[in-house]
């Protein structure tokens, strides 16, 4: 029997796709990882303690603890920057998804992988799922364990990263965040815990699929439009429309809303209680915001389930959007590329139906 038939049995009793491709082909995928810091590169004084500073490492470190993901994939890495995610900025953004429409465009590119630290992770994958244009893998890893941390959980996700870039499966799935073994869509997947490594969950759909000794498998696809399909373009763009978020309690100060219009917000997210619901009096200033042509967006502080169009707050009286089940943080996003859009509540809420 001839080495490449053998090969193909193996591949096909374990169950691997992609490795079959590889050997068909005779050439390893090419995947790109673009660093822009966070605990994955972290380095701290103890194994065993919290304390790190985030983004240290250099790529090529961060690359030579996972010297197996060489096996599937033929990698190259640039560092976009070196920054702990709690400092993540509009302009990175705008540089990192441009810089994987240009790398993307490229035949001879077939998967990006991005580092990141956790903090902002689901709302840089937001950004990318909505200003990415491709149908190639765009895979975002992080860790919550600093890279010389005792059980360190960087090596894994980035090797996990890589599997799930390099396979031909991930393709047309929009933009994907591979953590602690599950693959969850950018737009679903938000971080629920602050220390520990299942933190991030996707509540209102659950995971996409999950990667496992070297495959991934997929179980279940995202409907809303993304990447190709949206109609932002950001390839001109430098900066993006000022957008804040409010957070709702009892007993709300309306002043806080007086401060984003003096400090000229474009656009407003109420992380609003239960059904993305006002204060009294908050609901009184937001009707004046509203028709000075300010965009109010009506989001849910709970962590899931979707605010309602016209249930117990009158949208329509008070000119406000609802965030359909988007958490603020994303409402946020996608208001600030809406705005380079429209101006027009009613079209901005179509967006937030759609996307």
């Amino acid at each position: 029997m001839k080495p490449i038939t053998l090969l193909l049995l193996a591949c096909a009793l374990c169950g691997r796709a992609e490795v079959i491709a590889q050997a068909t082909t005779g050439k390893l995928p090419h995947v790109v990882i673009l660093a822009t810091g966070g605990t994955i590169a972290g380095a701290g004084e103890s194994s065993v303690g919290t304390a790190y500073t985030a983004g240290k490492l250099p790529i090529e470190v961060l690359l030579n603890a996972v010297p197996e993901a060489k096996k599937i994939a033929n990698i190259s890495g640039e560092q976009i920057a070196s920054v702990g995610s709690q400092a993540m900025h509009d302009s990175v953004w705008l540089k990192l998804a441009k810089r994987i429409n240009e790398l993307t465009a490229r035949p001879d590119v077939d998967g990006i992988v991005i580092t990141h630290g956790t903090d902002t992770e689901d709302e840089t994958g937001f950004f990318l799922q909505l200003t990415v244009k491709t149908s190639k893998p765009v895979v975002l890893v992080g860790a919550m364990r600093s890279a010389t941390a005792i059980s360190a959980d960087g090596p894994m996700n980035l090797y996990n990263g890589i599997v799930t870039a390099a396979s031909p499966k991930s393709a047309g799935r929009g933009v994907l965040v591979c953590m602690n073994d599950r693959i969850y869509s950018a737009r679903e997947v938000t971080k629920t815990n602050t220390t520990n490594v299942a933190t991030f969950q996707s509540p209102n759909a659950g995971p996409l699929g999950v990667v496992y000794d070297g495959d991934v498998a997929y179980y279940h696809k995202i409907l809303r439009k993304h990447t190709v399909e949206t109609e932002f373009d950001i390839s001109g763009v430098n900066t993006l429309p000022k957008v804040d978020i409010l957070y709702g309690y009892s007993n709300m100060n309306p002043i806080l809303v007086d401060a984003l219009v003096k400090d000229k917000a474009q656009g407003i997210v109420i992380a609003g209680v239960g059904n993305g619901n006002l204060y009294p009096t908050v609901e009184q200033r937001i009707k004046k915001v509203t028709s000075s042509g300010i965009v109010v967006v009506r989001a849910s502080r709970t962590g899931s389930g979707r605010v309602t169009l016209n249930a117990e707050t009158d949208d329509k009286a008070l000119g406000t959007v609802v965030s359909d089940d988007l958490n603020p943080q994303k409402a946020r996003i996608l208001l600030q590329l809406a705005l380079l859009k429209t101006k027009d509540p009613k079209k901005i809420q179509e967006m937030f139906f759609e996307y």
